[in-house]
């Protein structure tokens, strides 16, 4: 099998699909920094080039595994990390800074753990409201005149935050949730990314694991972060496990894995609306991230689709404790 490439934005080449880094953190429960070095190598193996990161998985933790494996393949590899969020995954979030002299700061920071000299793809990791977006995409503008970054990324933010952002300097891509059970973004940030020319990243593709039909919410370790979305509590995954079933019933139709059906659908949306979507999966296992790859050849019929539709409508709790955090709290 080979992974396509696709131009998320223009002259901005990464495969299909990306690796989602956030899975090799403590943010699931403890993991073996070694395996977790094997993983990526055998992602890059697999034709994934497209790495994501940021500063605040595993204080940084995260940043320096990746630098490891851009230490030996700098050039296989489009590397994307992110600024903005203070606290952890794990421990909770204790703030957002978006100020000129922190996105400088945490740039140069970022850059020293990734061993790297420039950062492919850098986002805003979450929009700070004390500060005019035009001041914090302007410092990072200045990344890019700097030679320090190559393209920009906001991540949850709202279409009209988009535009502002936009009219600054070019966005390359948004990174937002956004998959079978998670689909807010599509009633007004995917169409305005559409109109301005800027692609998409979805993270949590796979529903955080439920989608795939693995997770049980009394098996989770109890330092694992979904403890605390309101979608995974014991009420809601009763709820929510008609999902499940709906992503089940079409893979065994379709001869795939729920995994394969989940991000073939992302695949048909980007084509729906018509901009170009890199969807991130995470995992810690080599034979997810072939699983997850095998998603390129599955193809889902239009009855498929009306499966899959109306479970989505059925999704029982919010994506996020604090709806502020994302950009469907913000719009509303």
């Amino acid at each position: 099998m080979t992974l396509s490439r696709i131009e998320l934005a223009a002259g901005f080449i990464v495969s299909a699909q990306g690796f989602g880094g956030m899975a090799l953190t403590e943010v699931y429960g403890g993991l073996d920094q070694e395996q977790a070095l094997k993983t990526l190598h055998h992602a890059v193996d697999a034709g994934v080039t497209f790495i994501d990161t940021a500063d605040v998985y595993g204080a940084g933790s995260n940043e320096e595994l990746v630098g490891r494996l851009l230490a030996s393949r700098r050039n296989d590899v489009e590397v994307a990390t992110k600024f903005g969020i203070e606290g952890s995954p794990a421990a909770g979030y204790t703030g957002v800074r978006g100020n000129a002299e922190y996105v400088r700061t945490a740039a140069e920071a970022s850059l020293r753990r990734l061993g790297t000299d420039v950062i492919d793809l850098y986002y805003m990791h979450r929009r700070d409201t004390s500060v005019p977006i035009e001041e914090t995409v302007g410092a990072m503008a200045e990344l890019v005149a700097a030679g320090k970054v190559r393209q920009l990324g906001l991540s949850e933010v709202t279409a009209d935050e988009l535009a502002a952002a936009h009219a600054v300097h070019p966005i390359a891509a948004v990174q937002s949730e956004w998959s079978i059970w998670s689909r807010d973004v599509e009633r007004q940030v995917v169409p305005r990314a559409a109109e301005l020319g800027v692609g998409f990243v979805p993270y949590s593709p796979l529903g955080r694991g439920f989608l795939t039909g693995t997770v049980q919410v009394q098996s989770l370790s109890a330092g694992d972060f979904r403890h605390r979305v309101p979608r995974f509590s014991a009420d809601a995954m009763d709820a929510n496990a008609a999902v499940v079933e709906a992503v089940q019933s079409v893979a065994v139709n379709v001869g795939a894995t729920p995994a394969q059906v989940a991000l073939s659908w992302l695949a048909a949306q980007g084509r729906k609306f018509g901009l170009p979507v890199v969807p991130i999966p995470g995992t810690r296992k080599p034979e997810r991230v072939d699983e997850n790859l095998g998603a390129v050849s599955v193809t889902l019929s239009e009855a498929d689709f009306d499966v899959l539709d109306a479970a989505a409508d059925l999704v029982v709790g919010e994506r996020s404790a604090n709806p502020t955090w994302v950009s469907k709290g913000r719009e509303l």
